[in-house]
């Protein structure tokens, strides 16, 4: 079981995705505390009875992250709740593409920053000081092979995800030897369960098993680490 001083608490952004849902369940059958985080309460509560979670153990939250002060007021909610955050997990997702260079509307640019870029820095800045203050924390977030190597008519959400890579990956330096790591799983696609995922497609039960290592202390030497997951 994964273990600090006390069961662990995991804030799980993007709680209502194909991987927020793996990672919850995941993460519970590890004895943690869990905060789920969305913009979609009933999907949050879908989440919950799913993963048939303790209510005593489980908090929901309904946010924007692209707003830094629904970030900053997530993480009060959380640290209220169970006293601190011990694991950020970053799985907001969201993909616009087909468009070229050429013709990108400027406006889907901002859509993809504001989805990645700054909902990444919000919920850092609001989590991260109180992990260095405590001398433990674990920061886990997903990315995509296209932040490094984009391919056709796919630029907005390869900058916004490289942005966002550039963000975490600065911060891994920043926070070396605090007792505070930083990693990034890459993932080209997450199977859904409802077949429109494009193929392969990595199960999200199998990012989950990554994650729940990562976040555990025993992870403490891993971090500014870009680790790409292949499926099957």
């Amino acid at each position: 079981m994964m273990t600090t001083a006390l069961a662990p608490v995991v804030l799980i952004t993007g709680a209502t995705g194909p991987l927020g849902r793996a990672a919850a369940a995941r993460f519970a059958l590890e004895g943690a505390n869990l905060v789920l985080v969305g913009t979609d309460a009933g999907r949050l509560r879908s989440v919950s009875a799913d993963a048939v979670l303790d209510g005593e153990r489980h908090l929901l939250v309904t946010a924007d992250l692209r707003d830094p002060a629904a970030a900053r007021a997530t993480a009060e909610e959380a640290t209220t709740r169970f006293g601190h955050i011990d694991v950020l997990l970053h799985a907001v997702g969201g993909w616009v593409g087909g468009t070229a260079v050429v013709d990108l509307d400027h406006d889907e640019v901002r859509r993809m920053l504001d989805q990645h870029l700054w909902s990444t820095l919000n919920v850092v800045q609001a989590i991260v000081p109180g992990m260095i203050e405590r001398g433990f924390g674990r920061v886990l977030a997903v990315s995509s092979p296209f932040a490094a190597n984009p391919g056709p008519k796919g630029a907005s959400y390869a900058i916004a995800k490289a942005a966002e890579e550039v963000i975490l990956r600065s911060l891994a330096k920043e926070t070396a030897g605090t007792g505070v790591t930083v990693n990034v799983l890459t993932v080209r696609s997450i199977a859904t369960g409802n077949g429109r995922s494009a193929a392969p497609a990595t199960a999200p039960e199998e990012l989950a098993d990554v994650l729940v290592y990562l976040a555990s202390p025993g992870a403490g030497a891993v971090t500014g680490q870009r680790i790409a997951i292949e499926a099957g």
